[in-house]
């Protein structure tokens, strides 16, 4: 019987693996789907500790869920508004942005032939200024479009809200009364809680310090460059790199590079205060992944889910550990997503 088993395991493996392919596949194709409905689900598990609160102090469920929904409107309300207005006013002075940029591209090629160096035309096109202005409005316009689905995302959180409270017992009625898929779920929504909590206040540090820099260097709409850094910093490893990028081009179109120059230290600075010093600091070990996993799923649920997925990427990564910890003939997976995984004691 157990040599039957064996031999029946790779088959097993074999049908697994092509089925995750399929649906991976699937996920996207079905990427305009799948992502509102994600981005619904990580802001309703974000939401249901303040709902369980509220209803803990004796608010009734439907006024519970009422309030948190206004106040999750109100806040994308306002961010929606801020963004799209700063984009719209960027896109409107394109055109002085491109007289300032190419004032600085005459003084730099005038700088580069009075030391000698020949200029050729290649150089000059790399350094047009429409291509710049180009590059950074679409940015802006991509970030912009990742509004458009607010209205659905609004209406999937408040029905995931009203779902909530009966949720535990649809698992528990799932499992047959097993109790291990409720642990399972509420060890998700626990460590998802956890970290989107903790890089949430350090994402707003990073924000608001941004903010700073870039106003007091009269970087235009230093609220934008702000929220920038604020989501980007939610991507691993290279969202603070991306976040600075628009700024400092502007600051160029604006200043001049000496000001530009000034700004992309103030970025550095920020950056690595925040992702050596601080951050390490409050989220201590309880991420669980090591660094190779978290690069790596950056990569993939980028190129799965687009810029959403990278967004989403550790959240989800963790989402995979945590199930596959919970069943013996994955636990080994999850061993190697781990960043210091202990090793079991061997009895004699």
């Amino acid at each position: 019987m157990d040599t039957k088993t064996r031999s029946v395991q790779p088959f097993y493996w074999l049908l697994g693996c092509a089925a995750l392919v399929i649906v991976i596949a699937g996920m996207r194709s079905a990427q305009s789907l799948v992502v509102p409905l994600l981005i619904s689900a990580f802001i309703a598990v974000i939401c249901t500790p303040a709902l369980q609160w509220l209803q803990r102090k004796g608010v009734a469920g439907w006024l519970a869920i009422l309030l948190v929904f206004l106040a999750v409107s109100a806040v994308v309300l306002i961010v929606a508004a801020i963004m799209t207005g700063s984009i719209t006013s960027f896109i409107s002075n394109s055109d002085k942005y491109t007289e300032g940029l190419d004032a600085e591209k005459e003084k730099a090629i005038e700088w580069l032939e009075s030391k000698g160096v020949d200029v050729g035309e290649q150089l000059k096109k790399m350094l047009d200024s429409d291509t710049l202005v180009q590059y950074v409005t679409s940015v802006l316009l991509q970030l912009a479009n990742a509004f458009n689905n607010a209205f659905l995302v609004l209406l999937t959180v408040l029905f995931i809200l009203m779902e909530a409270a009966g949720f535990p017992n649809k698992l528990l009625a799932l499992s047959q009364g097993n109790p291990r898929i409720l642990d399972q779920a509420t060890k998700i929504r626990e460590a998802i809680g956890h970290y989107v909590a903790l890089k949430t206040a350090v994402s707003l540090l990073t924000g608001v310090l941004v903010g700073i820099l870039v106003s007091a260097l009269g970087i235009d709409f230093p609220l934008l460059w702000g929220m920038l850094a604020f989501f980007f910093n939610y991507i691993p490893n290279i969202g603070s790199i991306l976040a600075a990028v628009p700024a400092v081009i502007l600051a160029i179109f604006q200043h001049g590079l000496s000001t530009a120059l000034i700004a992309g230290a103030g970025y550095a600075a920020i950056n690595i205060v925040i992702g050596n010093v601080v951050e390490p600091r409050m989220m201590g070990k309880g991420l669980g992944l090591s660094t190779l996993v978290v690069f790596i799923s950056l990569v993939f649920w980028g190129w799965l889910l687009g810029p959403v997925g990278m967004l989403l990427s550790v959240p989800l990564t963790m989402i995979v550990k945590i199930v596959m910890e919970g069943f013996d003939e994955t636990r080994w997976l999850s061993v190697l997503l781990s960043s210091n995984p202990e090793p079991k004691s061997s009895k004699a």
